[in-house]
């Protein structure tokens, strides 16, 4: 390279001046092309003889709406090639949303023209044609209207689009590459250290020692559960850290260098010599595991702990030597037995004992569950389940693990899969089949034994805090001289006979080894490749677009939209939203189940909030139900119970919006109050919806199931109806308010004469008490 001087001493005129300097830059560039090349095909030979890439064509199960109310009396399946072409054109003609858009004419006259061609050669289907036809066989008309949408607005911004436009969005749908989106760590040369074993095998444990022992780390979980849990261990070792989630920031005074944080909340540019990932199996889920994706290649650690299933291994091999990254496997057996029971429990709740937990995966069952429990056995029963918050879950669970009190059988969800201590004996699936949104599935292998590894640990989360970190035999189960070995021993079997077939196969087989990780665009991406279409398009269309054009190493899936396309339409009708808004609306946990959802409007009062830059006090949205924290919980109704549930999501997408909108969303300290007292409303319901055996007793023959048709009180576990029976028998309603039930049904509108004005209260309130502040801080 030629410095200033030297080009003026050797070259006499501008111009040679200006062609040595043109010519160096080429050189430049070529040299920087060379090296590009040379790192992907590093990337390409890591990932061993998987070649070719693939343009991302994902299944579209995340549509504009949720399902319809007017479904088809026959499967489409099982409809034939021309009364599935009938289907789809009545479709096209009823869309309410489009039928008045002034290109619909003409895109309907296209779309016909296609799905006539198609009938008459089969083997020249256009691709719109191809794509309707798909959507209307995998989730029937509610997936075909979404599918139309797509296809319109495809339709109108193909017109605009020059070939240097499609060119230019094809460079940035290149997704072929994500190591490259992390140049400053690329620059690193780090240790990885993959600890990999059963539940209950002391992985995760090795490595936190080593975070212990760094002079600076990061530890990045699944759940906030689990980040509060290594936070709270870290601060009582005299290590400071903080805690960061996506709701919650707890920052310890002074010069910190160790942080607590879920997953997605991972501070990427930050330099630290220790980091520990948990869960690293997540890395293939299909919505999250961008997240875990994004840590494994963007932590800039000098070692970096990853802690899983042994079904990761593959995977983080071929990670490893596309970033040249060193790689150490460890691994680890289980510290206590586990063993599946030969026999179930014949379906007699007679036959449940202190210590167990009864598995299911719906809400409503949970609650049957729990309610069928306590009346047959006499027994208290703690319930886990997803919607519960984490606080809550955490009391249910140390009530269950409490051998002083008697709360001796635990019902809950696959949500104890993963971030909590449970001194569990033995796991009883009552189903083998799970919900997915459409039908009931069987459950995966790995979820199974999963579930299945909470039986038999050895000591819950109480006694590990009182062992001490630093004894050398702290990993080994310690036996009192009075402890059998047997009494470790976990178990695992069924409700019913029906699943324990597929039980005993799934825990003597191995789960699939995970075959690609998640990853999703960055925002800079969405951000360019937003600007090439009209403000006016919907943004939701811009993210399937996107997705619907990625290219893709076949080592990497993109996670599905779901949520951020029901998000994104529920804000669409927002105006001055800019696009990085949207994209921070799509990112909040914000769940959106039908087009009825509370949530919908709720997203769209902060929205106008955002758009406005005014009105974001808690006090001022009235969607935030806080008038039910003025309704005494006399009793433990579902329903109730249910709305509880709603506005703590929403105190929660409230609080997580305010560290983003800071100058918006002002009253933090007052949404952390409101949303202590809804944790404490919910435990209260909880607790009233269990019953004293002494009243079960005493009403048990009023309510005794007919012995000739067992079955036949299950059903008010599914029904609306108020019978003393069905109360009773689903674990909802005290039995000595029975005979006053119909005043339960004005009980949520009118607050009593002891309640207080909630409200009133809260816009009086300058200062939170300090009880309080401490209160919610432990």
């Amino acid at each position: 390279m030629y410095s200033a001087r030297s080009l003026a001493r050797h070259l006499s005129s501008p111009a040679q001046v200006t062609a040595c300097l043109t010519n160096t830059v080429q050189r430049t560039r070529s040299f920087t092309t060379s090296l590009v090349r040379q790192k992907r095909r590093r990337f390409d030979k890591a990932f061993g003889e998987v070649s070719g890439y693939t343009t991302h064509r994902p299944v579209l199960r995340h549509r504009l709406r949720g399902p319809s109310p007017r479904t088809a009396k026959v499967p489409a399946d099982e409809l034939s090639a021309q009364e599935r072409t009938t289907a789809i054109i009545q479709e096209l003609c009823t869309v309410q949303d489009l039928t008045k858009e002034p290109e619909f004419g003409n895109f309907l006259h296209d779309v016909v023209a296609a799905l006539n061609k198609s009938l008459k050669n089969s083997e020249d289907v256009p691709p719109i044609v191809h794509s309707l036809h798909r959507a209307f066989l995998e989730r029937g008309r509610a997936e075909l209207r979404g599918q139309i949408k797509y296809a319109y607005h495809g339709f109108l911004t193909s017109k605009r689009f020059t070939e240097a436009n499609l060119e230019d969005q094809a460079k940035l749908a290149d997704l072929r590459y994500p190591v490259e989106w992390y140049p400053g760590t690329r620059e690193i040369q780090r240790n990885i250290h993959l600890h990999v074993g059963p539940t209950n095998s002391g992985k995760t444990y090795h490595a936190l020692q080593r975070l212990e022992q760094a002079e600076s780390g990061i530890y990045a979980g699944p759940l906030r559960l689990l980040a509060h849990e290594v936070y709270t261990r870290l601060n009582a070792r005299g290590k400071p850290c903080n805690l960061i989630t996506g709701d919650e920031r707890q920052l310890v005074e002074g010069n910190v260098s160790m942080s607590s944080c879920t997953v997605e909340m991972v501070p990427v540019h930050l330099n630290v010599d220790v980091a520990v990932i948990d869960e690293i199996q997540m890395i293939g889920h299909e919505e999250r595991g961008w997240a875990w994706t994004q840590a494994v290649m963007g932590l800039k650690a000098k070692e970096l702990h990853l802690c899983g299933e042994e079904r990761t291994v593959p995977m983080i091999k071929e990670l490893a030597a596309a970033m040249g990254d060193d790689l150490q496997i460890h691994h680890y057996k289980r510290l206590s037995p586990l063993k599946t029971m030969s026999a179930s429990l014949r379906g007699d709740l007679n036959n449940l004992r202190k210590g167990d937990c009864v598995v299911a995966f719906s809400k409503v069952s949970i609650h049957g569950l729990k309610g069928r429990i306590e009346r047959t056995t006499g027994k208290r029963v703690a319930v886990i389940y997803g919607s519960l918050p984490p606080e809550i879950r955490a009391q249910q669970a140390g009530l269950f693990n409490d051998p002083t009190n008697d709360y001796d059988i635990l019902v809950a969800s696959d949500a104890i899969g993963m971030g909590l201590n449970l001194s569990i004996k033995r796991i009883i699936f009552s189903t083998t089949m799970k919900f997915n949104g459409r039908i009931d599935t069987p459950i995966e292998t790995s979820q199974i034994k999963q579930i299945a590894g909470r039986a038999g640990r050895y000591r819950t989360a109480t006694q590990a805090a009182e062992t001490s970190m630093d004894e050398p035999d702290a990993t080994k189960p310690r036996m009192s001289p009075d402890v059998s070995p047997a009494q470790t021993l976990g178990l695992v079997t069924t409700l019913d006979r029906e699943g324990l077939s597929t039980i005993q196969k799934a825990m003597t087989s191995q789960a699939d080894p995970i075959m690609s990780a998640g990853i999703f665009p960055p925002d800079d991406v969405l951000v360019r490749f937003a600007a090439y279409f009209p403000p006016s398009t919907p943004f939701s269309y811009i993210l399937i677009r996107l997705h619907n054009t990625s290219l893709l190493h076949p080592r990497f899936h993109l996670c599905i939209l779901k949520d951020h396309i029901k998000v994104a339409d529920a804000i669409e009708p927002v105006r001055n939203l800019t696009v990085s808004d949207r994209i921070a609306f799509c990112a909040s946990p914000a769940s959106i189940k039908d087009k009825d959802d509370p949530m919908i409007h709720l997203l769209r009062e902060l929205a106008e909030c955002v758009a406005t830059n005014s009105g974001g006090g808690i006090l001022d949205i009235p969607r935030l139900k806080l008038k039910l924290l003025e309704t005494e919980a006399t009793t433990g109704s579902r329903l109730f119970l249910e709305k509880l549930e709603a506005l703590h999501k929403g105190l929660i997408l409230y609080l997580w919006l305010s560290y983003r909108f800071a100058g918006v969303f002002n009253t933090q300290a007052m949404a952390f109050y409101v949303k202590l007292l809804v944790e404490k409303k919910i435990h209260e319901v909880l607790s009233r919806a269990s019953f004293k055996p002494r009243r079960i007793m005493n009403r048990r023959r009023r309510v005794e199931p007919d012995d000739d048709n067992p079955d036949e009180v299950d059903e008010g576990v599914f029904s609306h109806g108020r019978s003393d029976q069905q109360l009773l028998y689903t674990g909802f309603g005290a039995p000595l308010e029975l005979p006053d039930r119909a005043k339960k049904g004005r009980e949520h509108e009118s607050p009593s004469r002891s309640d207080f004005d909630l409200v009133a209260s809260l816009r009086g309130l300058k200062t939170l008490p300090k009880s309080v502040e401490a209160e919610s801080t432990t």
